[in-house]
């Protein structure tokens, strides 16, 4: 008896649930664990094994059913579409025929022997009478055709027009910059200056010394008489007195002309002047 309690070796299961309800659902779900999960196993073997060799079996099945492909060799052409075609065959049936040759009208020629001088020459066709000549071309044989006159006078061209020139008369009003002939002071400009210098008062300016510039502009009127005198400068006294003496120099200008009237002209005179 002894013997047979030494070969017993219990399992965990018989161990845990000894002395307690082995009719307990634990100890059943234990004891049939292993068993359950080897089925499962191998089930899901099958199912994955099933499942991957399926879509090879269905390809194969196909491929054995599937019916022998009939390659067909086709030329394809262009094809044109019905309104194209219709034109192209109006535009064949409508090509005229080409037109026939220009026949050029034959001139009219009546021949006219030249007499050889012989002792008696034997003309045997007579040259034709000079009214008849005039009234077509001569040749050294006759020919029948268009009648045409050899010589036909050019026609009579009336002689061209001369182009009116139309001189437009300058403005008596307006200051002209650019004239035909500049304004001139009797005696050349340097004479216009030298009166400038004489009939300046350096007692006007105040405290001036040195080199003083200034530009004096006026018109010179179509009489010969200087007007809207100015002058523009560093210096203000410089400037009043370059215009007062303009001003003062009575003697008149040359007027400026335009195609040979006098006109206005505006002048300018750069003005130098050094006070020591």
């Amino acid at each position: 008896m002894e013997n047979e309690n030494l070969n017993y070796n219990p399992s965990l299961d018989e161990i845990v649930f000894e002395n307690r309800n082995k009719e307990y659902g634990a100890y059943d779900l234990r004891s049939s664990y292993r068993r359950i999960l080897t089925r499962s196993m191998i089930i899901g073997t099958l199912i994955f094994c099933i499942a991957a060799i399926t879509p090879f079996v269905v390809m194969k099945i196909k491929q054995l059913a599937a019916k022998e492909k009939t390659e067909v060799d086709a030329n394809l052409i262009e094809i044109l579409p019905e309104e194209q075609v219709k034109e192209e065959i109006v535009e064949k049936e409508e090509t005229p025929p080409p037109p026939p040759p220009k026949v050029e009208e034959k001139i009219e020629i009546l021949q006219n022997v030249v007499p050889e001088p012989v002792k008696a020459p034997k003309v045997e066709t007579p040259p034709p009478p000079i009214s008849e000549q005039l009234k077509t071309t001569t040749g050294l044989i006759n020919q029948e055709g268009v009648k045409q006159t050899a010589h036909i006078p050019p026609p009579v061209q009336a002689p061209p027009k001369a182009a009116a020139v139309e001189s437009k008369a300058p403005s008596t009003t307006e200051v002209y910059e650019s004239v035909d002939q500049e304004a001139e002071f009797p005696g050349s400009l340097n004479s216009f200056r030298n009166k400038i210098a004489e009939n300046f008062d350096n007692s006007a300016m105040e405290g001036g010394e040195g080199t003083l510039k200034a530009t004096v502009t006026f018109i010179v009127e179509r009489d010969g008489s200087i007007s809207d005198v100015k002058a523009s400068g560093s210096n203000s006294d410089f400037n009043s007195e370059a215009v007062r003496t303009v001003k003062s120099i009575r003697t008149k200008w040359v007027p400026a002309k335009i195609n040979g009237q006098p006109v206005r002209q505006r002048f300018r005179l750069p003005l130098t002047m050094n006070f020591e």
